[in-house]
């Protein structure tokens, strides 16, 4: 046997295509890939991915959260919805942002109609710090498609933190 018999193209120069379905490994993938689908189906939680690609009818809105030491602030980009159709609660250490999306268009013309109608519902829940926030002072604004969340810490929880400055090493 010579070097030339182990490389693994034929004397066309091409290699040879292996379909994932040849794999001895393919089956146990899918198997893995159906039992995370089951997963979320029975407790009727969605996969973000699987969300945003796959299932027709649900808006999944981009959410950014950022901390400071007297506050979280949550932003949620919600184009085409009104304060009207979002709904937010908190429930033990959770905010939690759903709501619905409703769009119809319809034009007429001379010798057209055409219409158009989208629907998908959301929900988004985002873990807090379990120091605390203060629920009293909680407070949510609406502006041009866009969320904000601002939930301040409690008093114990703003005591607990801690700036820690960065030297320059030499």
């Amino acid at each position: 046997m010579t070097l030339r018999d182990l490389i693994p193209w034929n004397r066309t120069g091409s290699v040879p295509v292996r379909r994932g379905d040849g794999s001895p490994f393919f089956p146990l993938q899918q198997r893995v890939n159906d039992l995370f689908d089951s997963f979320f189906r029975d407790f009727a939680m969605t996969p973000a991915r699987v969300a945003r690609e796959e299932w027709p009818g649900v808006f999944w809105p981009e959410i950014d959260v950022s901390e400071t030491g007297s506050e979280m602030v949550v932003t949620a980009e919600l184009p085409g919805l009104t304060e009207k159709d979002v709904n937010i609660t908190l429930e033990r250490n959770s905010l939690i942002l759903s709501g619905e999306k409703k769009e119809e268009k319809e034009e007429k013309g001379k010798n057209y109609w055409h219409s158009e109608r989208r629907f998908g519902s959301f929900r988004r829940v985002i873990p807090l710090p379990e120091e605390g926030v203060d629920e009293q002072k909680v407070r949510a604004e609406f502006k041009g498609g866009v969320l904000t969340v601002t939930l301040p810490k409690t008093e114990e929880a703003r005591r607990q933190h801690k700036k820690i400055p960065v030297r320059t090493a030499h």
